[in-house]
């Protein structure tokens, strides 16, 4: 499946044409067609899947085609509540890339910040707001929110939600909202809470799950280089130019970052250039065709735009900053060592890092060696954390057979099946 076959409107189509998506991911493709039919849908996607994608595309196709008012002051369409500040952020960005050529106003909240911009913001109405739950109950209580007009909710990473205590305000925002609605929720599991959780929200919903991608290439050698924060750019330049490395991708966390990267790089006679959410499609074309060429020997990214890059047998990267989920370091390495090819993958980490740097072991189940660069390397190691063993998957107890609709994907059509029973009972599409 494309992109291109989702008939979504020339707006949508044109950001995701400008960040090269072509083809969605298995929890997008799964996942879109269900919600812009108005399915409830019941999803298990860990972070580096896509998951994000695969609402927030949809809504954005949702609200940008609707023909129904506008949202009234202080109201809103569609409501998506994330466990973390962080987590919020990333979804805002991905909501303002997909609806970049369109009138979508959406707006993220979060606590530790003033709340008066975000009340101000509100009293426009808005179609998306992305929020943490804290700070939507503080919301509401002010009479900054109204939910009469709301039509989606979203709740990602639900059994985050429920391991950091927020059971309590999730039952509070339910009560809260129109009982016809659209509901997506979103889960690294389907454990027992959260399907406790789910069946007082979704109604007969379309079951999704998808298996994350932990594994890395065997061609590709990783290797760590410890350093204090200060001295990453020096250390860069010294690895590149020692090296003699003539085309590297380089990972940072931040837009400004790469613009900052960038600059010092070139001040040291590297020619590098920066892609990022914040640039223009001519200025990402023009970094990229001059990197493939030669003529840009290092192409500075942030994790939002890489997927769009594609480069065959692209012979070193480097993690500049560590990515914020495990899974994405999986991603940005797998842009080397493709089709049996050699590649190198460089992680600088400093003291901030070694949470990061463990679960990342962890997920690909390997410690990964460090390297030692003289004069700009830490002199004393940092604290080393072992791998954690990972448990054997216990084996699942068989079902009593239901009436189910099912969703085959390895065929071209669906075949006909008969209605569930229960009000609540699952469609299930296959892996």
């Amino acid at each position: 499946m494309k992109f291109l076959e989702l008939g979504l409107s020339p707006n949508i189509q044109k950001a995701l044409d400008e960040l090269s998506y072509i083809e969605p991911t298995p929890i997008q493709a799964q996942a879109i067609p269900e919600i812009l039919k108005g399915s409830d849908v019941l999803a298990a996607a860990q972070t580096g899947t896509g998951k994000t994608g695969a609402f927030t595309l949809p809504l954005a196709q949702m609200l940008h085609t609707a023909t129904g008012p506008k949202a009234k002051p202080n109201h809103i369409k569609a409501l998506i509540v994330t466990p973390t500040r962080e987590l919020a952020a990333q979804v805002y960005e991905s909501v303002v890339g997909y609806a970049k050529h369109t009138d979508l106003k959406a707006v993220v909240a979060y606590g530790g910040v003033s709340i008066n911009p975000q009340m101000k913001f509100l009293r426009k109405g808005c179609d998306i707001m992305i929020v943490t739950p804290g700070r939507l109950l503080d919301l509401y209580e002010r009479n900054a929110v109204k939910f009469t007009q709301l039509e989606t909710l979203v709740l990602d990473e639900a059994d985050r939600m429920l391991d950091m205590g927020f059971i309590h305000d999730i039952k509070k925002i339910i009560k809260l909202l129109p009982n016809k609605r659209q509901n997506l929720l979103f889960s690294a599991t389907f454990s027992d809470d959260i399907r406790k959780l789910s069946s007082t929200i979704v109604n007969n919903p379309v079951e999704i799950t998808v298996s994350p991608r932990n594994t890395a290439s065997e061609t590709v050698e990783h290797s760590v280089i410890q350093v204090e924060k200060s001295k990453k750019s020096k250390l860069l330049t010294a690895v590149i130019k020692e090296n003699n490395w003539q085309q590297v991708l380089v990972f940072t966390r931040t837009k400004s970052g790469a613009n900052r990267l960038v600059k010092q790089l070139s001040e040291r006679g590297l020619e590098a250039a920066a892609i990022h959410g914040n640039k223009s499609q001519g200025a990402r074309n023009k970094a990229l065709a001059g990197f493939k060429s030669g003529d840009i020997r290092v192409l500075v990214a942030t994790d939002i735009v890489a997927r769009g890059i594609d480069i065959s047998e692209l012979p070193n990267v480097v993690n500049y900053d560590l990515p914020n989920v495990p899974e994405d370091y999986v991603h940005r390495i797998g842009r080397t060592g493709r089709a049996g090819s050699s590649g190198s993958a460089l992680s600088f980490v400093t003291i901030d890092d070694i949470e990061q740097l463990s679960a990342i072991q962890n997920l690909i189940q390997q410690i990964i060696p460090i390297v030692h660069v003289e004069g700009l390397s830490l002199s004393k190691p940092l604290p080393e954390k072992p791998l954690k063993a990972v448990k054997p998957k216990k084996p699942k107890k068989p079902k009593k057979p239901a009436s189910k609709k099912v969703y085959n994907m390895e065929l071209q059509g669906r075949r006909k099946a008969r209605k569930p029973a229960g009000g609540n009972k699952p469609r299930t599409i296959g892996h």
